[in-house]
């Protein structure tokens, strides 16, 4: 009863202008409220808003920029990013939101609390850039239908990126939080942009929660928008102009490159790099490992699977609600119904046999396994079926070595199985896909013709010299070109800041500047006349 009770006071009090604020301000002496701590930001940003406005070039040489902020971590980044544009001489806002997560629901006298404590935080960085709330933002107009049915679509991949599910229940109460705030974020930018537009928005991720909101804010009002994401290295950031970075489209990249000879020197560096990923070993800048097992060999993974001498087909699936699954579906209503279809179909041709790898990544993720679709589907597996589930200590590339052919949704290992050698088909849309060394089906029909011809002679369709040179010729592009240069990870901030100083930064010829560069308009290094930059 008290909890209720409490819970009702907030949310009366948080209709009081500056009753939250006063209270934060008398009892808590403006420290950091809940999950919203940015100890480091609090720590480093006079110094690094000094540093920026010495640096800075004069205004009239910049573009207005909008950066779009929202949870601690990310909070924290754009901060840097929007130094690192002032100090090169554009006019940067930074708007904030003040929610500690996106799956608690908060009452509005704790997000009055935080927000008055995000915008203390950011104050020293006004030298720099301009920090503005996007919460609270009342006479904000309705959304157009356009712009409502992207929020929509955003607010599902919310839903099935939080519960790893792909069926997200639109009555459920995470569905109907990740709505009202989709909603209102997109609702306060058409505002405050029909108002003022900026000349370019900046937006992490772009796809989901209120990243994705911004983005299709953005791209309804026509307004140039860039979207970034960290993936496995250090110092290097994946980056879309106009497009959801989540989408890796390299098409450009591989247009402009696909025809050039790798030197002997890349060569080495992408099987070094393979190498690494097969073995479990950390590599270079790349930060996790591959492989929760050792490479051993296929025939040992046969004996341990007690495959036998027929073809093997390997299906490497993806985790459930990934960022890099959401919206990828070329024939399919969802990554489980090709699951659940594919083994059905293997389970009428004894004449070959599947091994179903469930991605290791499952095991740090709290939703339904795809194994559970699997005995969905077949709840008494046939002999030449295998179910090796997420914590299986078996290496994924063992399994490769012995293989006859792949089936990947969009998984990187279908890459890799190319590199190998492997017909691989592929039922999502994934970056590598039709690039010239995958099997890439556009209906249910194609598919099962496709797996037909394959399980009838899967050595008719082994990958020729030039396909397996292809492959790894693309894999050398997507792993070392198509992430650019860039001082700060995500989860290394403090760190980087101390290993690249802001003179480094933001010297003209540094490779930082060149890709700080992009986020503004300039063209990415594979789309420049020159094309100097791409190896």
């Amino acid at each position: 009863m008290k909890g209720s009770l409490r819970r009702a006071l907030k949310e009366v009090l948080g209709q009081v202008p500056l009753t939250a604020e006063t209270y934060w301000w008398l009892r808590q002496r403006g420290a950091a409220v809940g999950k919203m701590r940015l100890p480091q930001v609090a720590a480093h940003l006079p110094q690094w808003a000094a540093q920026a406005q010495a640096a800075a070039a004069p205004a009239a040489q910049g573009q207005r920029v909008f950066l779009v902020a929202a949870l601690r971590l990310w909070i924290a980044h754009t901060t840097l990013v929007a130094l690192g544009l002032a100090g090169l001489g554009h006019r940067v806002t930074l708007g904030y939101l003040p929610y500690p997560d996106w799956w608690t629901r908060v009452s509005r006298f704790d997000l009055r609390r935080m927000n008055a404590y995000l915008a203390r935080m950011l104050r020293p960085g006004e030298a720099a850039f301009t920090p503005l709330p996007l919460w609270p933002r009342p006479h904000a107009p309705a959304l157009p239908s356009p712009l409502a049915q992207a929020v929509e679509e955003v607010t599902r991949f919310d839903v099935q990126y939080t519960q790893q599910v792909e069926t997200p229940d639109p009555h459920s109460p995470l569905y109907r939080l990740r709505h009202s705030r989709n909603t209102a974020t997109a609702r306060a930018l058409l505002a405050l942009w029909q108002r003022q537009r900026p000349d370019v928005v900046i937006v992490p991720n772009g796809s989901i929660l209120a990243f994705g909101a911004a983005y299709h804010t953005a791209r309804y009002l026509d307004i140039p928008v860039v979207t970034y994401e960290f993936g496995e290295q250090r110092d290097r950031v994946w980056i879309a102009q106009n497009a959801q970075v989540m989408l890796q489209d390299t098409t450009a990249l591989w247009q402009a490159v696909h025809q050039r000879p790798l030197s002997p020197s890349q060569w080495e560096q992408v099987k070094e790099l393979f190498a690494a990923r097969r073995g479990g070993r950390l590599w270079a800048n790349f930060s996790r490992r591959w492989q929760d097992a050792p490479s051993q060999s296929g025939e040992q993974a046969r004996r341990a699977l007690g495959l036998d001498g027929r073809p093997l087909f390997l299906m490497a699936t993806n985790v459930q609600g990934d960022s890099l699954v959401l919206g990828r579906e070329v024939f399919t209503r969802s990554m489980a119904e090709w699951v659940r279809e594919t083994v059905r179909y293997f389970a009428r041709h004894p004449e070959v046999q599947l091994v179903v790898r469930i991605h290791p990544g499952e095991q740090r993720v709290k939703g339904t396994s795809l194994a559970e679709e699997v005995r969905h589907a077949l709840p008494r597996l046939p002999e030449h079926i295998h179910l090796v589930p997420a914590d299986a200590k078996v290496n994924t590339y063992d399994l490769i070595e012995t293989a006859a052919a792949g089936l990947v949704f969009t998984t990187t290992v279908g890459l890799e199985m190319a590199m190998s050698g492997l017909p691989v088909v592929v039922a999502g849309k994934t970056h590598y896909r039709g690039r010239g060394f995958t099997l890439d089906p556009t209906t249910w029909d194609d598919y099962w013709q496709t797996l037909d011809a394959l399980t009838r002679a899967p050595q008719r369709f082994r990958l020729s010299e030039q396909q397996i040179a292809l492959a790894w010729k693309y894999a050398y592009h997507f792993f070392f070109d198509y992430p650019l240069p860039f001082p700060w990870h995500l989860h290394f901030m403090e760190e980087d800041v101390r290993r690249h100083p802001w003179p480094e930064v933001w010297n003209p010829t540094s490779p930082w500047a060149k890709t700080i560069a992009c986020f503004v308009g300039a063209p990415l290094p594979w789309e420049s006349p020159s094309r100097e930059d791409v190896s």
